[in-house]
């Protein structure tokens, strides 16, 4: 079998343009392993949940006797201790969770310190 002369420079091309297009298109094209795509969808999600949520928590923190309390204890304490006083509070667990969100508990202090 005779190979023509051209095919191996037209498969070093080949390859090298091939290794070229995929480095173009991992750092700049926005290319993303299926790996990565889920964590930026995992990260979306929390982030849509806590936003959407938000109104909750500042209305049962509006709703709650004990509010007063917990509101200056909130303006007393540090930046790193207010999400804990807001999930201890009860403000960031929603209808029908065990527990609190940590995402919705941080981005209701950050409303209510905006109030």
């Amino acid at each position: 079998m005779n190979i023509p002369e051209w095919t191996k420079p037209a498969l070093y091309g080949a390859v090298v343009g091939a290794v070229a297009l995929a480095v173009v298109g991992f750092t700049w094209g926005g290319w993303v392993t299926g790996g990565t795509a889920r964590e930026m969808a995992s990260e979306a999600s929390i982030t849509a949940v806590a936003s959407t949520l938000t109104p909750y928590c500042v209305n049962r923190s509006q709703n709650d006797p004990q509010a007063t309390a917990v509101l200056a204890e909130l303006e007393k304490a540090s930046s790193y201790s207010r999400r804990s006083i807001i999930e201890k509070a009860g403000w960031a667990t929603p209808l029908g969770a065990e527990k609190p969100n940590r995402e919705l508990a941080q981005a209701c202090q950050l409303a209510l310190a905006s109030n």
